[in-house]
């Protein structure tokens, strides 16, 4: 039996009709409805998450690693504002979250009443789409209450917002089936093979083009570009820009000396990000990627060859680096270790990297796709993200994270989904060791403390409240023992290998490694 909330059972059933089969639910009585509902249904499989905020994450984590839409469903009031960096990490990232919240009759907003706020684009630019459906009453209301879900669902590759009002009585289930919606359905435009055939042939043209890339992970451009230095013959007067955003912030300073830039990303939007954008298709960033490559493959570009020669000098550097116990030593372990698991069983896992240190070690050390949230580049959610993907995913899924992002987004372990494929790599420094490499704040008092927000924090305390099997490292034996565990060990429960190193000794390695470069 569903409910008797005519704009919910709306919803439910073209919920269905579109395809979702996946709801994050939070608690609360407003959206009592809607959950019981999305319960009700048996195309929709619901997974529980208390804290709305990880609840986000866990929704966007999910869409990551089934390629869909998924449903996060709040109640009403400031339930709803706890999803917004989730939100945002979705709309750079142009996963479809489908944010649903209840909301009281619009006549009790600001009247002082419990959990009332306004709600319609409450999370702002951050959506595609945001809609508030009526509770109808007639013909015409129950046509434009099907519209709005329907605009709203045909909105992809961006997180959109579905406002629910639901009037007293809430708890009434007696509908016997959902209603037979109309299903609006849309068709995305197409990169036409002419269209591609024009891009590769421009880019095989261009005196000096360069392909860029973005999200998942820029490997090592970093390094090539310290190696290029300020020796004009690397600049390029043609840049194709394929995904999502760049990691470093050299990269994208160098390639704004770029003549002009073409961009290729699937739902066409300007992202100026080198400050010389011409063109903008929209398209498949991998088809065109692919596309290029086989062009170079056929004819070798003497310019591309001269970046892959910096690249190589850049790849060298790092596999001949014998960093002594740090945070970046962890890292190389880890991805080497990974690539000898990879080699013997064929099996690739998934692998997140958190923002700030872990992301730049992984575009160091890692040669295989990296999930990370650099839509908004945030520390938070970044667990959550991993733990969601999880759920949905049969593989390893690994997490590399530092102690700030893993401590403010430690509830994505208070969790009763958990799954054992849920593997942690947790460095742990006592700060934001990010802060230690930017120049000039070691002048400040404050950065330690304040800035970096030096810590004793140790995560055994957080994995032995919610059953999770946690070793520490607190030297390179220790270390290696531990990734193996980690890598190869299969317990009845999600794993975090906390990782303790000395911040200053972190500090010390990486300058060691970049200086290593100009030898």
């Amino acid at each position: 039996m569903y409910s008797n909330k005519e704009n919910v059972n709306i919803l439910t059933a073209l919920l269905v009709k579109h395809g979702i089969r996946h709801a994050v639910v939070c608690p609360g009585s407003r959206n009592a409805p809607i959950v019981h509902n999305l319960n009700e249904c048996p195309d929709i499989t619901c997974y529980p998450v208390t804290d709305e905020r990880s609840a986000g994450f866990y929704a966007l984590g999910m869409a990551q690693a089934l390629q869909q839409p998924v449903v996060v469903c709040v109640t009403s009031g400031s339930a709803l504002l706890n999803l917004t960096p989730a939100v945002a990490e979705a709309y750079y990232q142009h996963r479809q979250v489908v944010v649903i919240s209840a909301d009281r009759p619009q006549q009790w907003i600001d009247q002082l009443d419990g959990q009332t706020l306004p709600q319609p684009d409450a999370l702002g630019r951050f959506v595609a789409k945001a809609v508030t459906l009526p509770e109808p009453h007639d013909e015409e209301e129950r046509w434009y209450c099907n519209r709005l879900v329907n605009e709203a669902l045909i909105t992809a590759h961006a997180p959109v917002h579905i406002n629910v009002p639901i009037s007293e009585p809430l708890f009434n289930f007696s509908v016997q089936a959902l209603p037979d919606e109309r299903l609006i359905e849309q068709t995305a435009a197409e990169m036409s093979s002419i269209t591609l055939s024009h891009i590769c042939r421009m880019f095989m043209q261009a005196h000096r083009p360069l392909l860029i890339a973005g999200q998942p992970m820029n490997p090592l451009m970093d390094e090539a570009v310290m190696l290029a230095g300020d020796d004009e013959a690397y600049v390029p007067d043609f840049v194709l820009y394929c995904g999502d955003s760049v990691v470093s912030k050299r990269l994208k300073r160098f390639l704004r000396k770029a003549k002009e830039t073409w961009a290729v990303n699937r739902t066409g939007e300007v992202n100026d990000t080198f400050m010389n954008l011409t063109h903008v298709f929209q398209g498949d960033p991998d088809v065109v990627t692919d596309m290029v490559r086989f062009y170079l493959e056929q004819q070798p570009h003497p310019f591309v060859q001269r970046w892959d020669a910096l690249l190589t000098r850049a790849q060298s550097n790092a596999d001949a680096f014998a960093a002594p116990y740090s945070q970046m030593a962890t890292v190389k372990c880890f991805e080497q270790r990974l690539s000898l698991e990879v080699e013997q069983t064929r099996v690739e896992p998934a692998v997140h990297y958190a923002n700030s240190t872990a992301i730049r070690l992984a575009n160091i050390f890692a040669r295989h796709r990296v999930w990370c949230n650099r839509g908004v580049n945030g520390i938070e959610g970044s667990l959550s993200t991993a733990a969601g993907f999880s759920l949905v995913s049969k593989e390893l899924v690994f997490c590399v994270i530092g102690d700030l992002s893993f401590f403010y987004d430690q509830n994505a372990l208070w969790n009763q989904n958990l799954r054992p494929n849920l593997r942690v790599l947790l460095l742990n420094n006592g700060r934001g060791a990010i802060f230690n490499l930017l120049p000039g704040l070691e002048k400040s008092p404050a950065r330690d403390r304040l800035v970096a927000a030096a810590h004793e924090t140790t995560a055994e305390g957080i994995c032995r409240q919610n059953n999770v099997s946690y070793r520490q490292a607190t030297t390179e034996d220790e270390m290696q023992q531990g990734i193996a565990w980690l890598q190869t060990e299969n317990p009845e429960r999600p794993m975090v290998l906390e990782v303790m190193t000395d911040p200053a000794r972190d500090e010390q390695v990486f300058k060691d490694y970049y200086q290593r470069l100009n030898l």
